[in-house]
């Protein structure tokens, strides 16, 4: 791959790989291949998405699977040198970014979770992760997301607080869906809701505590959508930037 072609995104947008499609290929080399990719994952919040989409696929994978792998390679091909930059803002506000793809996955409709997390506008978590059980409305999908998102930052506090560091409360967790942020602040339980009673009521205690808040963040500054779907590199661009990632090599 030292002489592919570099891509401009780590996924075509839209991409909803299937299980069996193609042409089986050697199993012990994509699992090596997507192995190594999901160790560099750990620095590389911009392919989290894709290297679990493709992972999803270790047991039994096919030529569109790797072909979705190459694209991940032609990716990280251009520019080699990208990282995240960690700086002072001058703040020690915990922020949480949280949104799911609801029924994102051909095969088992079950939907993707995805949160990011910042200390002082700094990037120090990430996840992109699909439900464990199949959500009957996309209310349900981002109500587990968020649910993702406040044991993240519940972990991410008390992190601080063994260390003695300082934080500016509320934590902010940051949703696009407007239905799922009015049933949290709605102090009536519905029909409607019951499917989501227990993430629904966790939520809401610790909003009522003043341990978060959770204000609404257009689609198009959602930073979680990373992690959730394909993205075109218009949107996929300035999402990268907005993570604080930065290109060591890049001109001054």
């Amino acid at each position: 791959m030292l002489g592919c072609k570099p891509a401009d995104t780590p996924l075509e947008p839209n991409t909803r790989l299937k299980g069996q499609e193609g042409d089986p290929v050697d199993k012990g080399s994509y699992q090596r291949l997507v192995g190594r990719l999901i160790y560099l994952s750990h620095t590389r919040p911009d392919i989290t998405f894709a290297v679990s989409m493709v992972s999803q696929y270790m047991l039994d994978p096919h030529s569109t699977h790797l072909e979705a792998v190459y694209r991940i390679l032609r990716y990280l091909k251009s520019p080699s040198g990208r990282g995240i930059l960690f700086s002072k803002h001058g703040h020690w506000r915990v922020d949480c970014f949280t949104d799911a793809d609801w029924t994102g996955c051909p095969d088992d409709r079950r939907s993707t979770s995805g949160y990011c997390t910042f200390v002082e506008g700094n990037l120090i978590s990430w996840r992109s992760k699909k439900q464990s059980v199949v959500a009957r409305s996309s209310v349900e999908a981002e109500f587990r997301a968020m649910a993702h998102g406040i044991c993240e930052l519940l972990w991410v506090r008390g992190l601080l607080q063994d260390l003695c560091l300082p934080t500016d409360p509320p934590m902010r967790l940051y949703c696009d869906n407007k239905s799922a942020i009015s049933i949290v602040h709605n102090p009536v339980q519905h029909d409607r809701t019951k499917h989501i009673e227990i993430d629904r009521h966790f939520i809401k205690e610790k909003m009522e505590a003043g341990v978060i808040c959770i204000p609404f963040v257009q689609s198009g500054s959602q930073l979680a959508d990373i992690f959730t779907k394909g993205l075109g590199f218009k949107i996929f661009s300035p999402i990268v930037s907005k993570l604080g990632m930065s290109n060591i090599y890049a001109l001054t």
